[in-house]
């Protein structure tokens, strides 16, 4: 099991932690990392976006000119893509971007996940984080304690204190347990995790 030390929000250490192989300690699949990543982003996409082809244009109905001897090249119709206000050629459409991954699939990318961030030390371990009022300040002075100022930071349940706390500091956001997924946590340098949070992860995948 990979032992980790338990600070206070003081950057002090308190105790000792003993976090489950099992799921932060597996052997890390990148292929499925960077499948998870894919899915998440792809799956963020809206896909409203579209455009008008030559056929969907209004006018343009008659010829401009007749087909020979004007000296111009021939054209068939105002719309056509060449023309200003014309059609888009292969305009794009509204379409669905979602991908799909098993269960299997997501639990592995995850583990591997949560294991590179405790292979690197970048996973640190709080013995509780919860504040009277949300305070910028207060929030920041805690990073500083823990020498932290790119983090994603993990509650079991949410602390509403904390999350209006961290919404301005850049680089930082929060979330609970139940809601981390593997982009979120690469995309931040370092995991902040509470001590409830990292049990809650080992109950919920024991």
């Amino acid at each position: 099991m990979a032992t980790l030390a338990v600070l206070n929000t003081e950057g002090k250490e308190v105790e000792k932690i003993d976090l489950s192989d099992a799921i932060f300690g597996v052997e890390i699949n990148e292929t499925l990392v960077h499948k998870a990543v894919v899915t998440y982003l792809a799956n963020n996409r809206q896909g409203t976006q579209s455009a008008l082809t030559r056929a969907e244009v209004s006018g343009g109905g008659k010829k401009p000119w007749r087909q020979k001897g004007t000296g111009h090249a021939r054209q068939g119709s105002t719309r056509s893509p060449q023309w200003t206000g014309g059609g888009v050629v292969f305009a794009p459409k509204p379409r669905d971007y979602a991908k799909k991954m098993n269960k299997r699939e997501k639990q592995i990318a995850l583990f591997s996940a949560l294991t590179s961030k405790v292979q690197d030390e970048k996973l640190i371990v709080l013995d509780a984080l919860t504040m009277d009022a949300p305070k910028t300040s207060a929030f920041a002075e805690i990073l500083d304690n823990l020498k932290v100022d790119n983090a994603l930071v993990v509650t079991k349940d949410k602390e509403d204190n904390v999350v209006l706390s961290a919404r301005n500091i850049p680089a930082v956001a929060t979330t609970i347990s139940g809601a981390i997924n593997v982009y979120d946590i690469l995309k931040y340098e370092t995991l902040i995790m509470t001590k409830d949070a990292a049990r809650a992860i080992e109950e919920v995948y024991a």
